[in-house]
């Protein structure tokens, strides 16, 4: 596989500097990208980067993902409009390990690979560099001319910025400095926001070892409206299933727009340019089906979780838009329930009134206003119109402890799109 065509086709190269082709068709090269540690996750951004180095690997090459312990301590100013807040070195561990595990589910890191995937800490060979001894030995070798002409300072001088941020340049670059001369490490990727940090980093080894050194970068991806990717009103999309649920990452994904989904599929599965194409053209001719997004959400949803968390995903999808029985909706465990459910109104009672069994009007009318009234109720019943747990039920159902979802909650549909919580205590 020729790298560099494999990402041409797939719409993930933004820059790249002379000569970065004609390397990797001469020998196995390797390659880095940086991940600042500022948080005990990745999100869905920090996937783009992650692909990269995959494709990188399953080209034959060697992808090196760099854990930036001691540039997260100091905060990187491209694309930031203010200073970050400074991590302690206890957070920035935690963290790393945690983003370890998470890059484990895409990178090759078997022992005995020729190309196997590497992980690195910047925090292991800044952590004893004295102050004066980084001034001599990089410091000098950069002027100060060449830092502010980077776009990344030049839009931070109106809003000010720190020197500490301000030679955030000189860490990264001697980051790949590092790595040239300790791993053999030719090429830097990343985001194109990070162009101007990478090629510091080329042009510190060309100046201090006379070496050639290479840089590209991929798109930052926005959403076809122009909002931010991976941006929702709750926030990121994480990997960690303890702060995006696998319901939520998979309707992420199954909810992006047509003209999103044809990007995204080649730029976050593995699947071919023949089967992208022939997708592509069986979604333009059944659009409602939505084709390209199930199988990017299905894809991405395995690879970050697991087949398991993807068929509960899908189960869970089907009973929020009808499709659900009381099976599926019974075997959901309590976070994807509230993951599915979630904004939906709720209401509270306590368990010792079902212990003997309570009225299903007096449950829907008095102990919850489910209803408005008794007659209404009633009506809907009459009609079949009220599912107690994805079960159409009549007005002599007598609720007890025996209809708990999780030992705790009774999901109520009114119509066909009307749901409600019941969280008993």
């Amino acid at each position: 596989m020729n790298f560099i065509e494999e990402l041409q086709w797939r719409g993930m190269i933004h820059d790249m500097m002379p000569g970065t082709e004609e390397q990797l068709k001469k020998e196995m090269t390797s390659a880095y990208v940086g991940i600042d540690p500022t948080a005990d996750s990745l999100h869905i951004g920090h996937l783009v980067s992650i692909m990269l180095l995959k494709h990188f690997q399953l080209a034959g090459h060697k992808p090196i993902a760099l854990v930036g312990g001691a540039t997260g301590m100091i905060g990187d100013p491209s694309g930031k409009s203010e200073e970050r807040n400074l991590l302690d070195e206890e957070t920035l561990r935690h963290n790393q390990l945690c983003i370890q595990n998470q890059i484990d589910r895409f990178l090759d890191f078997s022992e005995g690979l020729p190309n196997r995937a590497e992980m690195t800490n910047n925090y292991d060979w800044m952590k004893n560099y004295g102050f004066l001894g980084f001034l001599r030995d990089v410091g000098k070798h950069i002027t100060v001319n060449y830092m502010m002409a980077k776009d990344s300072v030049k839009k931070r001088l109106e809003t000010g910025i720190s020197f500490t941020e301000f030679t955030y340049q000189l860490v990264q670059g001697y980051d790949f400095l590092w790595l040239y001369e300790n791993k053999n490490c030719k090429l830097q990727m990343g985001g194109s926001d990070q162009w101007g940090n990478i090629t510091t980093g080329t042009e510190l080894i060309r100046r201090k070892t006379g070496g050639e050194a290479f840089a590209l970068t991929c798109p930052l991806i926005t959403k076809a409206d122009g909002g931010k990717f991976g941006k929702t009103e709750s926030g990121n999309v994480w990997l960690d299933p303890a702060k995006t649920s696998p319901y939520h990452f998979y309707q992420f994904w199954l909810n992006c727009s047509d003209d999103d989904a044809e990007k995204y599929i080649k730029i976050f599965t593995l699947f071919s340019r023949d089967e992208i194409e022939a997708m592509i053209a069986e979604h333009r001719n059944e659009p409602h089906l939505r084709l390209l997004q199930k199988a990017i959400a299905k894809d991405v949803t395995i690879r970050v979780h697991s087949e398991k968390e993807y068929q509960s995903a899908v189960e869970a999808s089907e009973i929020l838009f009808g499709k659900g029985t009381y099976e599926t909706l019974n075997k959901l465990d309590e976070d994807t329930l509230l993951s599915v459910f979630d904004g939906v109104p709720r209401f509270s009672i306590a368990k010792n009134i079902l212990v003997e069994g309570i009225d299903l009007v007096d449950l829907l009318c008095e102990h919850t206003q489910i209803f408005p009234s008794k007659s209404d109720a009633r009506r809907m019943l009459k009609d079949n119109g009220v599912q107690l747990n994805k079960t159409r039920i009549s007005e002599s159902h007598k609720v007890t402890t025996a209809d708990l979802l999780n030992q705790k909650y009774i999901l109520i549909q009114k119509g066909k799109k009307n749901y409600y919580l019941i969280i008993v205590d």
